[in-house]
């Protein structure tokens, strides 16, 4: 698989090269032949460098698409990361390469069958290798969220979602993922969002900077989720999923075998806007609540059900650099907590904080830096014989172009999997995402 979508990238850089440099060719003999071919070059060269996508939205086919109601997205992400000291082990697969491809597919069905408010989301992954954790760093939290095993495809996402009272109410149901949520104020909200520690392809990759680790939430499955707006500023959101779920499958076994156990959540939050003199500072407020029927066995003995816990995650821009209100170059911060039971589970308690740049270096307004801190305090009837586990991260996510980006990460893990004779573990990475 690995070296597969590595030369389907290769072509395809050398295959669309090609054709633009062909194109420009052609305009170039026929209005610019006075020019020198350095020039063209040049051309050419920023031609291929602005477009969105590497193809060019597949080569104009997409823009095409989208307006009968189709739209479609191809991106690949490739990471290498090695164990510089500490951890389980420097020697043995200390240096891992993950990667991950995404292809997501919509279908509007109002534009396309006159359906006002229909949607059809198909989202379809593939991964390969599960990273250093295991042989090398011994992390609870995991310190490449992106790492997902040896997975040629899956179809993660299939869901039908329909939109009522001009967008205010928006209902989903299929096969789902909880954590891929709603926008409020174009902020990431229902379930566990965060605008600047959501996303291992472009922010941290450190698990515990990506999601809640006190969120029992299962895998991609069947459920339904409720999500209501009635003002700008202020939502709502209930769901509910198969607590067995398995992403490798469609999900009915699961849901409608055995034991009906279906895990609940439900958020609320505030997006307000503070004022400053560039403009609005755009911020989000969450706090949520989950629910996990199934059968838990506790660290002293004897079955727990019915387990309970609630989260928070706060998000706010503090600085703009400046008054264009379509713009994102400034600081904003980040701070996440949770909290779960000590007799069923692992982490009793959560907290993260950090915060991002955006266009911090001068002339390099797309370039993101962040920095970020997490620790997961351990429950020791679980067996561990340190009290946390502390994760570390920064990293300066490059925009080489609009489709291309990379971003080399440091981490520094304090107490990896909580075993006090294990020492700290720092990994570094480099992540390379690119936009087909």
């Amino acid at each position: 698989m690995r070296n597969i979508l590595l030369s389907i990238t290769v072509v395809t850089v050398l295959a669309v090269s090609g054709v633009s440099l062909g194109q420009e060719h052609h305009e170039h003999q026929e209005h610019e032949e006075h020019e020198d071919s350095a020039s063209h070059t040049l051309t050419c060269f920023e031609c291929f460098s602005q477009r969105d996508t590497l193809t060019n939205n597949w080569l104009g086919l997409g823009d095409q698409l989208s307006e009968q109601g189709i739209t479609a997205s191809l991106s690949l992400t490739q990471i290498y990361q090695t164990n510089l000291t500490g951890g389980l082990s420097t020697h043995r697969h200390s240096g891992r390469y993950t990667g991950s491809y995404d292809l997501e597919v919509e279908f509007d069905l109002e534009r396309l069958f006159n359906l006002s408010g229909g949607l059809v989301y198909i989202g379809v992954e593939g991964s390969w290798s599960d990273g250093l954790d295991d042989s090398s760093i011994g992390s609870i939290f995991g310190i490449n969220a992106d790492a997902a095993g040896n997975r040629p495809m899956d179809v993660t996402q299939f869901y039908y979602e329909q939109a009522l009272f001009g967008g205010a109410l928006r209902i989903r149901v299929g096969k789902l993922d909880l954590t891929g949520g709603f926008e409020c104020r174009g902020c990431p909200v229902a379930f566990d969002g965060n605008a600047f520690a959501n996303d291992e392809t472009a922010q941290f990759l450190n698990n515990a900077l990506v999601n809640n680790p006190t969120i029992p939430m299962p895998d991609l499955g069947l459920g339904l989720v409720v999500y209501l707006q009635p003002a700008d500023w202020f939502y709502v959101s209930a769901g509910v999923a198969d607590a067995q779920a398995d992403a490798r499958e469609t999900g009915f076994n699961t849901a409608f075998h055995d034991e009906d156990y279906f895990f609940g959540i439900f958020e609320t939050g505030l997006t307000p806007q503070l004022p400053s003199p560039k403009g609005p500072l755009q911020g989000a407020y969450r706090v949520g609540f989950w629910y996990d029927p199934q059968d838990k066995d506790k660290f002293d003995g004897g079955v727990k059900r019915d387990d309970v816990g609630f989260y928070l995650s706060f998000d706010q821009v503090v600085l703009k650099e400046n008054a264009d209100a379509e713009g994102s170059q400034g600081l904003g911060l980040f701070a996440r907590y949770g909290f779960a039971h000590s007799d069923v589970n692992e982490i009793q308690n959560f907290w993260s904080v950090g915060g991002q740049y955006q266009g911090l270096v001068p002339t390099r307004d797309d370039d993101v830096l962040g920095v970020g801190v997490a620790q997961g305090r351990l429950v020791e009837d679980a067996g561990f014989t340190a009290d946390h586990e502390t994760a570390m991260e920064v990293y300066y996510n490059a925009a080489i172009t609009p489709w291309l980006s990379v971003s080399p990460s440091l981490q520094y893990i304090f107490n990896p999997g909580g075993d006090k004779t294990v020492d700290d573990a720092v990994a570094l990475g480099l992540r390379v995402q690119m936009a087909f």
